[in-house]
């Protein structure tokens, strides 16, 4: 192994460890997905190391990649932004194991990654959009009435929401619903 390699090797076992622990598990605090994000991030570093000493297409290094991207598909749920930490945690592994004459630039992209999702994921970050999925104990099959009783309901302003089950003999509506907190929008002056 060269220098480079070692010095890369070095970056990206920081970098995981501070995209998991320091950014992932401080602020989200599920275990499970620190171990998933190292053992993805080190066993990508591996493999990209390996092709990068043998004499592999390029094609087959990507085709790796994608394989390990969608194993996540076939596991048990995770949202949105634990796939981008996913995502991330694969990329600097690919990044750091690939042979580079100079890991200066590698470095700054992975660095780049850990900013960026750190700013990104930060809790001051649009603080006030939530989403939930609710069960109404009414069946709703009018948008604008299902919308002011869900504003009034949560307290907040709903920004968009798609009904996803309208159950008429249980009388029950299920609702993906998105909405922001503080900026309730009065229904009517004539409620409550």
């Amino acid at each position: 192994m060269t220098p480079q390699t070692l010095i890369l090797i070095g970056i990206d076992l920081a970098a995981a460890l501070t995209l998991s622990l320091g950014l992932y598990y401080r602020r989200h605090h599920r275990r499970d997905l620190v171990v998933a994000f190292l053992g993805v991030n080190v066993g990508v570093l591996a493999v990209a190391a390996v092709l990068g000493t043998a004499e592999v297409a390029l094609g087959l290094g990507l085709g790796i990649f994608g394989v390990l991207s969608i194993i996540r598909l076939r596991s048990s749920e995770i949202s949105q932004r634990e796939v981008a930490y996913y995502f991330a945690s694969l990329a600097m592994g690919l990044m750091a194991g690939l042979p580079q004459t100079d890991p200066w630039p590698v470095a700054g992209l992975i660095v780049l990654l850990l900013v960026v999702l750190w700013a990104a994921d930060h809790p001051a970050v649009l603080a006030r959009s939530r989403h939930q999925v609710v069960r109404l104990d009414r069946a709703i099959a009018d948008e604008g009435e299902l919308r002011d009783e869900l504003a009034e309901r949560l307290g907040a302003q709903v920004t968009s929401l798609t009904m996803q089950e309208l159950d008429l003999v249980n009388d029950t509506t299920l609702v993906d619903v998105r909405y922001r907190l503080g900026a309730v929008r009065r229904v009517s002056a004539g409620m409550r």
